[in-house]
Order: C-alpha cells, then structure tokens, then sequence
C-alpha cells in the first residue's frame, strides 16, 4: 500500500510543468487590483495589469431572487493591435455586451433576394399541387 501511495506522489511530480533557465516565461505584474464586498452582498472589483488588460466590475443582489445585477467592462489589446472594449449588463434578460467589434445583424426587415421569392413561390405551388392531388385521391 505504501509503494502504491509513493508511486501516485512520484507520478504528480514527474507530470508538474518543468521549467528550464532557458525557456521564456513572461512576467505580467498586477498594477492595481482593488475588490470590495460590503454586507448587503454589493460588490466591485477593478483590476489592471501591466500587459494592459483592464476589467472594472459592480453587481447588487436582484432583490427575492438568488441573482446578482452586474454592470461593468473589460479591455485588452488584440494580437493584431486593436485596442478591444467591451461594456456589458448582466441582469434577468441575461448577458448583454456592447462592443464596436461584435458582429451586427442587419436591420430588419432587410430587402429579400428574389431568389429567395422564387424559391417560396416555387414551394406554395409544389403545397397547392399536393394539395390539389391529396383532395381528388379522397373524392375517388
């Protein structure tokens, strides 16, 4: 038994990350990191690191429920250089972000291809004919 635990610690050991001198580990120091949480369960927490990402965050407890209102925002800067804010709510109709880089959907109503017209025009004939075959099939 005691061979077997031995064995399971060496294992954990052996399977730890190794780091040599040689490999590059960056450093990223945390710049401010400030959390408060008071009694009634409001909270708000800002955090900044020096690889520029940011977050700032606040949230209350939602009233009967067990839920927590939050309000707040992150940054950081993209692989490719673009600066990436996002401000969200989160509430009872759920995660909200607003950002100038999430992707939009067009305004409705858009104009329809017609294509796509053909298409559904083409389908309510093939519905009608149906139609029309399953009803003479009945009175036969």
């Amino acid at each position: 038994m005691k061979f077997v635990i031995l064995a399971c610690v060496a294992a954990v050991a052996f399977a730890a990350p190794q780091y040599s001198s040689s490999e590059e580990v960056e450093f990223v120091p945390i710049l401010r990191d400030d959390r408060v949480q008071e009694d009634d369960g409001t909270y708000s927490l800002d955090f900044e690191a020096g690889n520029g990402i940011r977050v700032s965050q606040s949230g209350s407890p939602d009233g009967d429920e067990d839920a927590v209102i939050m309000a707040g925002e992150y940054s950081y800067t993209a692989p490719d250089g673009t600066p990436v804010v996002v401000k969200y709510v989160a509430d009872e109709n759920g995660f909200q972000p607003q950002s100038d880089l999430l992707p939009v959907a067009p305004e409705f109503p858009h104009p329809i291809p017609q294509f796509v017209l053909d298409q559904i025009a083409f389908a309510a004939e093939e519905d009608a004919a149906r139609a029309r075959a399953n009803s003479d099939e009945r009175y036969n």
